[in-house]
This record gives structure tokens, C-alpha cells and sequence, in this order.
């Protein structure tokens, strides 16, 4: 069995009634400082803040990307950052939350009740059966649970706790719901499933530099046709129907903290084939995961960084000048910043810190352009060159006035395309997943690295498509009849 190891913001958030289990700070465990970090654990991460970008996300975040077995995970984290998100997995725990109050309560009239929940387990043995689905559901060493009665009753509020905020009781109880959790398997909730043969394909008319323009959408509208898939265009607007598809496929530009994510969580939820799907965008739109990710399985890359505030005074010894910066969540070139000097260096950094606790830096390769090799279901689809914006080091240029600028394209079939680079964009995608993926990467000489892996690449009509034609969006429509025809059977 895997062993447990315990992240403490605090050496004092430890109390001496807890197990005796491992225990190591955070500072040290994102500074990659702990032994044995290879090895086959489970992480138990007592962070006290569990928000986006804060501390004890980003120790989930690396412990997914170490290949760590971790609770919470940066999914539950998200889950339950907003009621948006979690009460689309709460409707069957409602129903055992009122089947329980009936049984617990039948001549008391109430109108609220608050419980607490560790590792899966309820002090309270009438609440057990609703504490277990509950942590299912979500992953989380406390939680806190508000039910309402709203006509009928409801579960208000789902809360992450951390252990420094309970009384003296609650401590108890939640070393001893440890003390039994760390002795099981971790085993993953089962999804459920439903499916039908529509295909909604999300996306905004008005977003500046979307994933696809509208001559790649009709073409996918029309190999969808091909296959017997009929296509619809929806917007944000439509969240409230989107059951009603059989597959959902996001050509918006994606980020946690967006109701893309929320689009893709639910189609999962609704037993839906997804792309982008929740996990894929959780590990792609964040650079510092991606950087870990890569080192962990030896993916050649650019000399990287994960910054914070106690390191970033030995980034000009570590990288030298020029580096780049690399807020965690940008795209398209967004949030990535060339610090020529220690004066550049000092207030880009500073500025990026108030958004995240960490930030990414990398040495500068200056190249003529980069590769982006396409890959859909471990495939290479597509390979692109796009060159860099005119007098700019990066291919879109967002410092333009007007609309950003982009470089030219030169698109390749796979055959013509460098082995090594095809090669490494595949190493690199299938560490993420089996979705569709665009990996970027540059080459000078016979080296190539990976810059990074795009949970949702551009498509664009007369670009990536300029080699294949009508067979790329053929390729992409059979995907998902493959993918819904799989899950029926």
C-alpha cells in the first residue's frame, strides 16, 4: 500500500493526538526538498487555503503532476470553489440528505443543520450514509455541510475546512476518522452514464482569438453531417440545456475560473463524451503543473523555474538575461513576459505574485518559430510552424495597437514533418491524457523541447487544416462517434 504522507502550511498545524504519521512542511514539498518524492504516495494536504492559486493548491497541483496519489485533488478543489459546480453532483445526495432528516429528526422542526465530515466519516451515525457519498463525491480531509429547508430540503453549502479551525471534539474526531482513513485503498467514484447522438460545439462569436474561426466550425458541421452526427453551435446562454446532447466539444479558449470548465464538468456529470474534458483543462491551463509534469517524466524542455517569493532573488544566477515569466493560467501568449534585466525582473514578478503564490520561469530561446504538432486520441493530427510576429520574440504580438498580430504559418503532413518532433509531442500529450492537444515546442538544431501542451489548439480554416482538408474535421467527427459508440456498448 502507498504511503501517506501528511503537508502541514505550519509545523504547529500538527497536534500531538494526531498519528503518527509522515509529516512535511509545504514549503518544503513544492521546493521538491522532500525524499524519496518519486516514490508511490498518497499526499494528504492539510493546506490552510485551498483557493486558486494559493499555497495548498499548488501542492495538489504538484503532487498530481509527481505522480502522487493526492486529497484533495485540484478537481475537488475547483468543485468546491463554487456552488455552480458542485450542486451538479448533489441532486441523488439530497435525496438521502431528506431520507435522513425524516429518520433523524421526525418531530423536530428545523430549518437548518450543519454537519461535519472527516475523511468520510459522520460523528454522527444517522448521517454516516450521506458523510460517505458526500466524500465520494468530494475528495477532502474536512468538510463542512450545510443543509437547508428550502420547501423541501437542500444542501446550501458544501465548505472545505482545515483542521486548525475545529474545537477540541472536532479534533478528536477527525484524528480518529484519519487514523482509519490512511489504513484503506483509495478508490475512485464511479460516474454515471447516459448517451444520445447530438454534438454541441461551444462557442463565443465575439471572443477576439477563439480556438476555431467560423469556416472551421461549418466544416465540422458538415463532417459531423457526414457521419451521421448532427451538429449545433451553442453559447454560454445554453448551459441549461445542455443534457439534451450526446457529446460536447469546447471551442472557446479554456480556464479553471471560467464557465467553460463549468461547461465540461457538467457534461461529464451528465455521463456526456467531453473535449476539452474537466481533467485535460485542469492540467494544461496551468504552466507550473505542465513544468512539473514534463521534469517528472524527463520530457526535454526549456531550463524552468517554479518561482516564489523566497527564490526569485536567484533567478538571474539560475537563468541569466533575457528570462522569460510565465503567469500559471495565461494563453495565447498572455501573461508571458520577457524580463531583460534584475529592474524588469523585480516588477514583473511582483506584479505576477499578486495574482499566484507561484509563477514560472524559463531561460530565453529565441527561434524563428514554433512547431505545434496537433494530437487527437494519442495520434498526431496535424503539424504546424507558426513564426514570430514581426519584430516581436513571440508569435502573437498582444502590445499591437488594434487587433494582436500573429506570424506566418507553414503547415506540414505527419511524414514530412521532423520525427524527433512528432515523437516528443507525443511523449508529451499522452502524459495528459487521450484528448485533442496541441504541443508546442521549439528547435535549435537538434534540440527540441516542449514549451508547453494545449488542452485546446487552434483549428482554424486554411491553417492546420491546409494539409488534410475535410479529413481533419473527419478525423475529429469519427472521434466522438467512436467515443460515444464505445460507451454504449
Amino acid at each position: 500500500m502507498a504511503e501517506p504522507l501528511v503537508i502541514v502550511e505550519n509545523p504547529g498545524d500538527w497536534k500531538d493526538a494526531y498519528p503518527a504519521l509522515r509529516v512535511v512542511t509545504a514549503r518544503d514539498y513544492l521546493a521538491g526538498a522532500v525524499e524519496d518524492l518519486d516514490r508511490d504516495l498518497r499526499v494528504i494536504n492539510l493546506a490552510r487555503d485551498y483557493s486558486y492559486l494559493s499555497v495548498g493548491y499548488y501542492i495538489s497541483l504538484l503532487a498530481e503532476a509527481r505522480g502522487h496519489r493526492v486529497i484533495p485533488s485540484v478537481r475537488t478543489m475547483q468543485d468546491l470553489s463554487r456552488k455552480s459546480i458542485y450542486t451538479l453532483d448533489t441532486e441523488e445526495l439530497e435525496r438521502i440528505a431528506r431520507k435522513t432528516v425524516g429518520r433523524a429528526q421526525p418531530d423536530v422542526i428545523v430549518n437548518g443543520i450543519e454537519l461535519m465530515i472527516y475523511f468520510g466519516e459522520s460523528a454522527a451515525p444517522a448521517w454516516q450514509e450521506l458523510a460517505r457519498q458526500l466524500f465520494d463525491a468530494f475528495r477532502c480531509p474536512v468538510l463542512r455541510v450545510e443543509l437547508r429547508r428550502q420547501g423541501e430540503w437542500r444542501i446550501s453549502a458544501i465548505q472545505a475546512m482545515h483542521p486548525h479551525a475545529l474545537d477540541a471534539a472536532q479534533q478528536a474526531s477527525f484524528a480518529e476518522a484519519l487514523s482509519v482513513y490512511v489504513t484503506r485503498r483509495w478508490n475512485k467514484p464511479r460516474s454515471r452514464t447516459r448517451y444520445r447522438y447530438d454534438l454541441a460545439i461551444l462557442h463565443d462569436a465575439d471572443e477576439q482569438l477563439p480556438p476555431s474561426d467560423r469556416g472551421a466550425l461549418k466544416k465540422m458541421i458538415r463532417a459531423g453531417k457526414a457521419l451521421g452526427v448532427d451538429v449545433d453551435l451553442i453559447t454560454r446562454k445554453d448551459y441549461g440545456r445542455l443534457a439534451e446532447y450526446d457529446a460536447l466539444f469546447i471551442r472557446e479558449t479554456t480556464n479553471i475560473d471560467h464557465y467553460t470548465y463549468r461547461f465540461a464538468k457538467k457534461a461529464e456529470s451528465e455521463g456526456m463524451v467531453v473535449i476539452d474534458d474537466p481533467d485535460s483543462i485542469l492540467r494544461c491551463t496551468n504552466k507550473v503543473y505542465l513544468a512539473e509534469l514534463l521534469k517528472a517524466h524527463r520530457i526535454p524542455r526549456p531550463k524552468t523555474v517554479i518561482v516564489s517569493r523566497e527564490n526569485v532573488k536567484n533567478l538571474a544566477d539560475e537563468l541569466g538575461f533575457p528570462l522569460v515569466l510565465k503567469i500559471p493560467d495565461g494563453s495565447f501568449s498572455r501573461g508571458v513576459v520577457k524580463a531583460e534585466n534584475p529592474a524588469e525582473l523585480k516588477k514583473v514578478s511582483a506584479q505576477f505574485f499578486r495574482d499566484s503564490d507561484l509563477i514560472l520561469a524559463q531561460e530565453f530561446m529565441y527561434t524563428d518559430f514554433d512547431w505545434r504538432v496537433g494530437i487527437l486520441n494519442r495520434k498526431p493530427l496535424f503539424v504546424c510552424q507558426y513564426f514570430m510576429s514581426k519584430k516581436h520574440w513571440q508569435i502573437v504580438n498582444h502590445a499591437t495597437k488594434g487587433a494582436p498580430q500573429s506570424g506566418g504559418f507553414k503547415t506540414f503532413s505527419i511524414e514530412d514533418a521532423p520525427p524527433k518532433v512528432v515523437k516528443t509531442a507525443l511523449r508529451a500529450a499522452n502524459l495528459v491524457g487521450d484528448g485533442l492537444y496541441g504541443v508546442d515546442m521549439k528547435q535549435i538544431g537538434d534540440r527540441v523541447v516542449v514549451i508547453e501542451v494545449n488542452d485546446n489548439p487552434n483549428i482554424d480554416s486554411g491553417v492546420e487544416d491546409l494539409v488534410l482538408g475535410d479529413a481533419l474535421y473527419i478525423a475529429l467527427m469519427a472521434e466522438f462517434v467512436r467515443r460515444i459508440e464505445g460507451r454504449q456498448a
